[in-house]
C-alpha cells in the first residue's frame, strides 16, 4: 500500500501519498543542534499546491519535520495502510515549543504579519512567556520578495540569534521561505505556522482547543473564515479524488 511506518533516529513518520509526515511526540524534536531544523505542515489544500507547484513540493519533501494540519492526512493514512497520524498541527507545534522555550529559557523570533500584529504578540508573549525574549520583524507585503528583502529578513533574524524562528507569511510563501534560507539561518529550529500569528495577536478568533482533540478545528475554522475554504476548495478536492485513486489503485505516488 502507499503508506509505511518508518522510524528514524527512533522517531516515527508514516510515508502518506508521497509526503513523511512526522507522527511522534514534538518533545522528539531538538530545539537546539547542529544544524537549523525547518518544521512545517502538510494538509489537503497545501497537498493540492504542490500539484502545480514544484517548489513548493520540494520544500515540503525536504522539510526536517511535516507535521500534520487538519485531519485528512490522517485519514488518508488510515485508510491506505490502516495507520493513524499523531495530531500535532500548527497551534500544537506552537503551543509546545513557545512553552518548552519558556521553562528551558531562550530567545525567539517572529517573522512575519504587520507591525501592529508584532507588537500585539510580543506583548502577549512577555507576559505568558517571562523567561523568552521576544523579537520580530515584518516583511514588506508583496507577492515574492526581492534579494534585497531576503537578506534583510535573514540579517534581522541573525541579528537576534534566536533559538526558535516563528514564521508567518502564509502559504506557500512561508513554507518555501524556510527551506529556502535553511542554511543561512542562525536558529535551532524554524516553524511556519501561519494564522497562528492572527490567533495569538487576537486579531482573529482562535478556534478553541478543545476543537483541535476532537480534530474538528477544520470545520470551526470553515464558520469563522469561509472565504478560505471557498478559495481553498478546488486543492481540497484535488487531494480526496487522488486520495480515492489511490485506494483504488488506479494512482501511483
Amino acid at each position: 500500500m502507499n503508506t509505511a511506518n518508518v522510524i528514524s533516529n527512533n522517531v516515527v513518520y508514516r510515508e502518506t501519498m508521497g509526503f513523511r509526515v512526522f507522527s511522534d511526540d514534538l518533545s522528539h524534536i531538538p530545539i537546539k543542534g547542529d544544524r537549523c531544523r525547518v518544521i512545517n505542515t502538510i494538509s489537503p489544500n497545501s497537498y493540492g499546491i504542490t500539484r502545480n507547484d514544484p517548489e513548493f513540493d520540494r520544500a515540503l519533501k525536504t522539510t526536517d519535520f511535516l507535521v500534520l494540519d487538519g485531519v485528512y492526512f490522517a485519514l488518508a493514512s488510515i485508510l491506505l495502510n490502516g495507520k493513524n497520524i499523531q495530531r500535532n498541527q500548527g497551534p500544537d507545534a506552537f503551543d509546545h515549543f513557545i512553552k518548552r522555550l519558556d521553562k528551558e529559557g531562550g530567545r525567539a523570533f517572529f517573522l512575519g504579519s504587520s507591525e501592529r500584529n508584532l507588537k500585539l504578540i510580543e506583548e502577549r508573549a512577555t507576559r505568558e512567556y517571562p523567561n523568552i525574549t521576544i523579537g520580530y520583524h515584518s516583511p514588506p507585503f508583496k507577492p515574492e520578495f526581492s534579494e534585497e528583502d531576503n537578506q534583510v529578513m535573514i540579517d534581522k533574524v541573525n541579528a537576534f540569534q534566536p533559538d526558535i524562528l516563528f514564521v508567518g507569511m502564509t502559504c506557500p510563501k512561508q513554507e518555501k521561505w524556510a527551506i529556502k534560507h535553511r542554511d543561512q539561518i542562525n536558529a535551532g529550529l524554524v516553524l511556519s505556522i501561519g494564522n497562528v500569528f492572527d490567533w495569538y495577536a487576537g486579531t482573529q478568533k482562535e478556534v478553541a482547543k478543545i476543537w483541535y482533540k476532537l480534530r474538528l478545528g477544520w470545520l470551526v475554522r470553515i464558520f469563522l473564515r469561509p472565504e478560505i475554504f471557498r478559495r481553498n476548495i478546488g486543492n481540497q478536492m484535488r487531494f480526496f479524488w487522488h486520495m480515492i485513486l489511490t485506494f483504488l489503485r488506479l494512482k501511483k505516488v
